[in-house]
């Protein structure tokens, strides 16, 4: 069993920044960021395969948010800039044991508690 827990999240203007951590109690194989959306229970906002090597991101963060991974500490971040109030919402680390990257929530083995971001405007 591997433990996820998340950090760095907060309340911001429009326009500003936030860095989101997520520390794993293990080695894990791909990782991502998540968030609820309407209609569904969550939606991928960003997703690494292990080598770090492939990233993905939702059509509405790209060239704001990037994703990294540490294979080291057993960490993944999620930096975002130029936040917008539609950002606001409980982001969720996940990772899984598969080494391949996906967008697809339920194929996360592992869930971190969230961490709530907010932006103003």
């Amino acid at each position: 069993q591997v433990e996820l827990v998340e950090s760095g999240g907060g309340l911001v203007q429009a326009g500003g920044s936030l860095r989101l951590s997520c520390a794993a109690s293990g080695r894990t194989g791909a990782m991502g960021w998540f968030r609820p959306a309407p209609g569904k229970e969550r939606e991928f906002v960003a997703v690494i395969n292990w080598s770090g090597g492939s990233t993905y991101y939702t059509d509405s963060v790209k060239g704001r948010f990037t994703i990294s991974r540490d294979n080291v500490k057993n960490t993944v971040d999620l930096q975002m800039n130029s936040l917008k109030p539609e950002d606001t919402a409980v982001y969720y680390c996940a990772a899984r044991v598969s080494l391949t990257a996906s967008t697809t929530p339920r194929s996360y083995d592992y869930w971190g508690q969230g961490t709530q971001v907010t932006v103003s405007s």
